[in-house]
């Protein structure tokens, strides 16, 4: 089975390609999504794994977010071949602050515009186009939308907030927590992602969108995390003024669809998946289990 993951170099794509022994179209391989010649290439995959994408949040950008996130996906939608797979890296925060209406965010939870990102927004419209194109084209679909996917740090990647404060301690820099760290979210690392896309290509499932993150069992709160981020890596962390109040101020995966339909849950907990960010010459110490 040929697998070619987009954004194959980047900070998840790095482990996931390593994951499935895949090949990269990412800017670094010399290749780009927005180039037709380029996307072409995926009509010679049985999978495609698209993680490339601008994480650009400010609405000045918001041009080039949309051509990149949407026009991007579906330059490589319209060449997927029939009865192939194609995975969708999508995000939580289409949700929005109607995530804030839920102990547990389930995949029904509202979606309508409410302040999101150019980012998060590009994402949403993007799941479209993938369910579109994937019923027209009568190839598999998957869109995963992640909660706080984190992974050991790669050379020439921006970490997500997990890693932030991994490196802030490592490098004793004062880390500065949102609403005074009491925030709650759930924790996902990158090889439960990797074994996430796994287990739907080995699914006999067409079309399915899941909310994806660490669930109940791998929620902390920001400021237990630094406190766990403490005992895994030795150091002692530095706090610096906080943050203003995230939206939404709390979120936990509901990850009951996922588990039904894919038979996947995390395999990795937190104290063990926080502890490869500080795995000096490891790939990951999870990985291995």
């Amino acid at each position: 089975m040929k697998i070619l993951v987009t954004g194959g170099s980047g900070y998840l794509g790095t482990h996931i390609r390593r994951f499935f022994d895949a090949d990269d179209l990412s800017r670094r391989s010399g290749f780009d999504i927005l180039n037709l010649l380029d996307t072409q290439m995926a009509a010679d995959y049985d999978v495609v794994i698209h993680l490339a994408a601008s994480m650009d949040k400010s609405h000045e950008n918001a041009d080039e977010v949309y051509l990149t996130n949407v026009e991007g996906t579906v330059n490589l939608l319209r060449v997927m071949k029939e009865d192939s797979i194609f995975i969708f890296a999508s995000t939580k925060d289409v949700y929005g602050r109607f995530a804030d209406n839920f102990r547990e965010v389930p995949e029904t939870c509202p979606t309508l515009y409410a302040g999101q990102s150019p980012l998060e927004w590009s994402k949403l419209v993007a799941e479209h186009y993938v369910d579109y194109y994937s019923h027209q084209r009568r190839f598999r679909s998957c869109v995963f939308r992640l909660s706080t996917v984190y992974a050991p740090a790669s050379e020439g990647n921006t970490p997500g907030f997990v890693g932030h404060y991994a490196d802030c301690l490592d490098q004793g820099r004062p880390i500065r927590l949102p609403g005074a760290g009491r925030p709650v979210r759930d924790l996902l690392h990158v090889d439960d992602f990797s074994r996430a896309c796994k287990a739907f290509i080995d699914s006999v499932i067409r079309h399915g969108t899941y909310n994806l993150g660490g669930g109940p069992k791998n929620t902390t709160s920001l400021s237990n995390l630094v406190e766990m981020l403490e005992t895994a890596s030795g150091f002692q962390a530095v706090l610096g003024a906080p943050l203003p109040d995230p939206v939404p101020f709390n979120y936990v995966t509901d990850i009951s669809r996922v588990m039904q339909e894919l038979d996947w849950s995390p395999e990795i907990d937190n104290e063990t998946g926080l502890r490869t960010l500080f795995a000096l010459g490891s790939e990951s110490e999870a990985s291995e289990q």
